[in-house]
């Protein structure tokens, strides 16, 4: 069970989400592509103003270029416009977005072209293996996004666009086995200003140096990191809260990875 702060921890956690800042050398702070990276975050309230297409198309030549292993381009994109995502699903984009692309770890395209003999069956190295190039391509339509002055958010559950869905959404979209839905970006224009940095653990925490092994957070630090997720989750979400969100997540968990083990193997979990 998650813990909430108390009033006094809950105004702590606020005061250090406020000052949280990225930690980039003053030799670096001027590289725009880095800046873009930095400033980018995940919005969710979009102006009534539509996407050019050019940009859009800008954004996917992103994805298409992005990197991946042997070059297998093992991703797929299903783009929307407000109209067709209203059409095939009934309701909006979430959020009000104007455009969005579902990104899709791909398996079965480089399988139809290499056969067998190649690619012997390993479903879940070729889940992973796809999984791993189609977040590459995310990140990228992302990054690209945010150069672009184009405001995003990546779904994994919001309005049924994500990995927690999949069944549903390989279903709609008519899916060949081998294809697997991960996420939705949606694109638009911010209707307001960016929100603060997430909470970040430090760079201590999640790097270590490899000859020395693997490294056991200092203590307390996840405990401040959650105490922050708690608190900035109810700020930015005045109607719902972090514990909330993760019931949310607990209800779907268990039925995402029986759809995704009958996806992959072709037959349910035991």
């Amino acid at each position: 069970m998650v813990k909430s702060p108390g009033l006094f921890g809950f105004i702590k956690a606020l005061w250090r989400i406020a000052r949280g800042r990225p930690q980039v050398p003053p030799s670096q702070r001027d590289n725009p592509l880095l800046n873009a990276l930095l400033r980018r975050r995940s919005v969710r309230s979009f102006a009534n103003r539509p996407l050019p297409d050019d940009v859009f198309a800008a954004i996917l030549e992103a994805g298409r270029t992005a990197p991946s292993t042997v070059n297998l381009q093992s991703w797929s994109f299903a783009t929307f416009t407000a109209d067709s995502w209203r059409a095939l699903f009934e309701h909006p984009i979430p959020f009000k977005a104007p455009r969005a692309v579902m990104i899709l770890a791909d398996a079965h395209r480089d399988r139809l072209a290499l056969g067998t003999d190649v690619l012997p069956r390993s479903p879940l190295i070729e889940y992973t293996l796809a999984v791993m190039n189609a977040s590459l391509a995310a990140m990228a339509m992302n990054v690209a996004a945010e150069a672009l002055g184009v405001s995003s958010v990546m779904l994994s559950e919001t309005g049924r666009a994500g990995l927690l869905d999949m069944a549903y959404l390989a279903q709609k979209l008519r899916l060949p086995p081998g294809v697997f839905p991960l996420t939705t970006i949606v694109l638009g224009y911010t209707a307001g200003a960016y929100p603060p940095m997430p909470p970040r653990l430090p760079l201590q925490t999640v790097s270590f140096d490899g000859a020395q092994g693997y490294r056991e957070p200092a203590p307390g630090i996840m405990c401040d990191w959650l105490e922050q997720m708690i608190a900035g989750y109810k700020v930015s979400h005045l109607s719902s809260s972090f514990e909330a969100q993760l019931r949310i997540y607990q209800n779907k968990i268990g039925q995402a990875e029986a759809d995704l083990h009958r996806m992959i193997f072709g037959e349910t979990e035991t």
